[in-house]
């Protein structure tokens, strides 16, 4: 009987409360007691996505947001580029493809961020339609340069698609002041809920494009959504509680303060990077996200059996490398509801896993430096 401890980068832990507030009896869809819930989830997911755009809630997991845009924005055979940095940048190209738009990639190592002067060479050598692109690239632990991006796009008729489920809630992302066209998200990172809802936020830009958008479209139709959402509703059974949950969360991060949620996140990052460096280990990400960090295994250890050792003797979940970087890599989560007494436990069993593995260190000098950056501030 062994206490267990989720740090992987989605699903990431729930609050008690919230887990508390969604076993409430269920209520029903149609009533007003959950048009005002949904009136309360409204504003507090403006102020998250930092719009004055309406916020489309789904009943999905990301993957069905990042579907719903494509299909609602986009017309057959638009040309479309993708930055494909990693297992995440591949979705956006495969839901192209499957709905036949003409999908021109650019492919960027793993590992590494998109450099916005190759998609602006792109973009100049050929029109396209759409840029799309990972906020945080979850496979990798790389965070992409949306600003820049979304200057290339702005005044232009290209749309910019922000794949944003491990980014919304992890830092600033200003819809609004940025620039982006489309972004989305999912309830099992950031926002701190169990899988289930994802979201869908679309620039000006991008609703007039979806009034000569092409594509089939049925139970993803974000036109009868925004409709709906206007008057508190959803144009089909939405996942009732979780939403409960979602005005619990947003409820309580409004109170603490977004931008001390952003702050936590990115300490919570360096401190797990010092850790990594005082190992001896390298980062797999060259631009890091504050949502995961993602470690080079030592020579000669696999990485998936550093992720089975700390979750079957330890209790602790943290992640593996996926496709190319299986093996390769582990990457451990520090978003959403992960304390420092979590990660620093973590460091803790991370060292244990690595010396019974046969990789020699400084015993303590994770923790060590785990604590010191964490003391900082």
């Amino acid at each position: 009987m062994k206490k267990k401890y989720l740090m992987t980068p989605g699903p990431t832990p729930v609050c008690e409360k919230t887990l508390a507030a969604m076993t409430e009896p269920i209520i029903h869809h149609r009533h007003p007691e959950f048009q005002g819930i949904l009136g309360e989830v409204r504003e507090g997911l403006k102020e998250l996505f930092q719009t004055k755009q309406e916020v489309l809630i789904l009943c999905s997991s990301g993957t069905g947001a990042m579907e719903g845009s494509v299909v609602n924005t986009l017309s057959k055979g638009d040309r479309v580029i993708v930055v494909r940095a990693g297992k995440f940048g591949e979705r956006w190209s495969e839901i192209g493809a499957a709905f036949g738009l003409e999908v021109e990639n650019i492919d960027v190592p793993w590992g590494q961020a998109v450099d916005p002067a190759e998609v602006a060479k792109r973009l100049k050598d050929k029109p396209a339609r759409a840029v799309m692109v990972q906020y945080t690239e979850t496979s990798t632990g790389v965070v992409h340069p949306i600003k820049a991006l979304a200057d290339l796009t702005r005044g232009s008729d290209t749309l910019l698609f922000v794949d944003g489920v491990t980014g919304v809630g992890v830092a600033p992302i200003p819809f609004d002041e940025w620039g982006i066209d489309v972004l989305v998200t999912g309830s099992q990172k950031a926002l701190m809920l169990p899988p289930g809802l994802a979201f869908a936020c679309l620039s000006d830009k991008a609703w007039k494009a979806a009034e000569t958008s092409n594509l089939p479209k049925y139970y993803f139709n974000f036109k009868k959504e925004l409709k709906k959402i206007k008057d508190n509703s959803t144009n089909y059974t939405p996942a009732i509680t979780l939403i409960i949950g979602l005005r619990e969360m947003l409820a309580r991060v409004r109170k603490t303060g977004f931008d001390n949620i952003y702050a936590d996140n990115a300490r919570m990052a360096r401190a797990a990077r010092a850790a990594v460096a005082a190992l001896g280990l390298e980062m797999y990400a060259k631009a890091p996200s504050d949502a995961v960090t993602a470690a080079l295994a030592p020579a000669g250890v696999n990485g998936q059996d550093v992720v089975k050792i700390m979750r079957d003797v330890h209790g602790i979940a943290i992640a593996g490398g996926q496709d190319q970087a299986k093996g390769k890599i582990f990457r451990i989560a520090h978003m959403g509801y992960i304390s420092q007494w979590d990660l620093i436990g973590t460091i803790a069993a991370l060292e244990t896993t690595l010396a019974g593995l046969g990789y020699k260190f400084t015993a303590g000098a994770g923790v060590t430096a785990c604590l010191a950056e964490l003391q900082k501030s």
